[in-house]
């Protein structure tokens, strides 16, 4: 992607383009898009593109290469002999693709007949027209290694990274940019002998610089500050199981409960990811996923809450609070970092595709055994009272995960009529025989059998990768709790809010030098380092974030450098970083920085 970010050079100061500047700009990156090819990206509701979906066309459009030059060249050549006259490139260019004018075309080959004998020799020309193009992207590098400034622009998820060679060499006319590290597993390390900073140099940038270094012991020299009461057993027990998911845009999503208080209580709250391995020996995958629960009140409107307690205190795989909680109703908001929750890059996934029906031997199709273990562990999943049986409630979040439809109570009954049920609840076997009615009625196509699959977190060899199972455990001392799940439409913005309160509760604020209205506030817990960016200001900001200087770190952004746009007056979450190993100690050192433009 040796263009996208010298194609910022030509245009420092602006972080968005318009549909004429992105064709030429991507004319400078060594692309040749027609309007039609941008017109794939520039929809009719686009009115700009940001540098991150500059950088998306330039993955998928090809840098114009010296043979496809010359292929193109020899279709105007009627004759075969190496040139093209005035006449045969206006037939081409006049009558074929975007359309140009006779001037247009005379212009071009102005340029173009060097000899100036009314042909044009367009191997020449192509030689030409490539190495001006390199030269271009040349001067372009120069440009960028003159102003420091320039090597950290990062907005999303893209960053500037210079090339080791000299920049007067053809090869180092490519200038690499910093991809996303494809998440094939959590344990993403930083970068740890970066040979140049990605901090930017200019003397108001580090006026406005915030550098905040914490060292932090392995998790497994620390004990519980939460110990577990001694008469637990003898409390009231409630449980619910639920599910993360992540989204085809990177978020996380899962649903809500709500925890009903009847009396002033001693509470033990826990939250830990469920495992849903057939083998003892072995463990599922997501265990080393971290968790979270907020608990907020719950007012007269559902944007009317506040953050109560969160469980922030860790012992082995469970999350816990422990506290006395007043008579009331409560909102349950599970949350999960993201640090090893990831997507996964599909280069890392085999080419195989596990069946998932076939023919007996009296030709009538049946699940295969791959199948039928994934649907258990799913009946599993959305089993959420671990009753053994689905309730219409029950199976309708299932439904909505998976088709975005709801069960109806008719078409309930007509569920109850064919497929094995118990107190008008659906049991295991009748979860199967629905699954294999639907891959019977499709004759042995799987095709619907895969979207419910996949929106429920597995791949094509039907591992369970984008999805992590937890269960949260509510014992209360001295009374029963009532414990409901909950589908939200509110439910991320008030988690989102509990999470930033619990923050700037917990921390006190540190503005960036110069910049007393742009504040940082870093939490440290127990296993979780989380950051916030506050902008009291009346315009919007974007902070640049280096994490280079980290050690045995993983951030949910899933790269050491990035940038945030924060709108004016707005709080926006940074970023949540673990240990990739929690064994050994680790050191968050993160430097904030305004990105500024002279």
């Amino acid at each position: 992607m040796g263009g996208s970010c010298m194609s910022s050079a030509f245009a420092p100061s602006t972080v968005t383009l318009s549909l004429n500047l992105s064709l030429l700009v991507l004319q400078q990156a060594g692309r040749n898009p027609s309007l039609a090819t941008l017109n794939k990206y520039w929809t009719p509701r686009t009115s700009k593109l940001n540098f991150d979906d500059f950088c998306e066309i330039l993955k998928h459009e090809k840098k114009t290469e010296n043979t496809e030059l010359m292929r193109a060249f020899k279709k105007m050549d009627m004759n075969n002999d190496g040139y093209i006259t005035h006449s045969e490139l206006e037939q081409a260019l006049t009558t074929r693709g975007e359309k140009m004018s006779t001037e247009e075309v005379n212009a071009i080959f102005l340029l173009a007949d060097v000899n100036k004998d009314g042909k044009l020799d367009y191997a020449e020309f192509c030689r030409l027209l490539v190495s001006t193009a390199e030269r271009c992207q040349a001067a372009a590098l120069e440009r960028l290694e003159a102003d420091a400034k320039l090597k950290v622009q990062n907005f999303g998820s893209q960053s500037y990274s210079p090339p080791k060679n000299s920049v007067s060499s053809t090869s180092s006319a490519q200038v690499a940019a910093t991809q996303p590290q494809p998440p094939e597993t959590s344990d993403t390390a930083f970068r740890k002998d970066s040979r140049s900073s990605s901090r930017p140099s200019s003397a108001r940038s580090r006026r406005s610089s915030l550098a905040n270094s914490i060292t932090m012991t392995s998790s497994s020299a620390k004990s519980s500050k939460t110990p577990e009461p001694a008469d637990l057993q003898e409390w009231h027990h409630s449980f619910m199981k639920g599910c993360f998911f992540l989204e085809v845009d990177g978020s996380i999503s899962s649903l809500q409960y709500q925890l009903h208080v009847p009396e002033t209580t001693n509470v033990y709250l826990t939250i830990q990811p469920l495992s849903l391995s057939h083998r003892p020996d072995k463990s599922s995958p997501w265990m080393t996923v971290d968790t979270a629960l907020f608990m907020t009140s719950v007012g007269d409107t559902k944007e009317d809450s506040t953050l109560v307690h969160f469980t922030e205190s860790k012992d082995k795989e469970k999350y816990v609070w422990k506290g006395e909680l007043s008579a009331g109703t409560y909102y349950l908001l599970p949350f999960t970092s993201g640090c090893r929750l990831k997507k996964r890059s599909k280069k890392s996934l085999s080419n195989k595709t596990v069946e998932l029906v076939y023919k007996t031997d009296t030709g009538e199709l049946d699940l295969t055994r791959e199948l039928r273990e994934a649907l258990t562990d799913i009946f599993e999943v959305i089993d959420l009272d671990g009753n053994g049986l689905l309730s219409l409630e029950e199976y309708n979040f299932f439904e909505l995960r998976t088709s975005g439809e709801k069960c109806d109570k008719d078409a309930w009954a007509v569920c109850k009529e064919n497929f094995d049920m118990r107190k008008n609840q659906l049991t295991r076997q009748g979860f199967m025989e629905l699954n294999l009615m639907e891959a019977t009625e499709k004759d042995g196509d799987a095709a619907d059998l895969w979207v419910t699959l996949e929106a429920m977190g597995y791949n094509r060899m039907l591992e369970l990768v984008e999805a992590c199972p937890f269960q949260i455990d509510v014992h209360s001392e001295g009374t029963q709790l009532s414990l409901q799940p909950l589908s939200m439409e509110s439910g991320p913005k008030l988690l989102n809010q509990a999470l930033q309160k619990s923050i700037m509760a917990k921390t006190g604020a540190k503005a960036l030098r110069g910049q007393e209205n742009i504040l940082i506030y870093t939490y440290r817990g127990e296993h979780r380092i989380s950051s916030l960016i506050a902008n009291k200001t009346n315009q919007k900001v974007t902070v640049h974030v280096n994490n280079e200087q980290s050690r045995n770190c993983s951030s949910s952004r899933g790269i050491s450098v990035f940038a945030v746009e924060v709108p004016a007056r707005t709080k926006m979450m940074c970023q949540h970083v673990l240990p990739i190993s929690d064994k050994q100690d680790w050191t968050y050192n993160c430097v904030e920085t305004i990105l500024t433009y002279t």
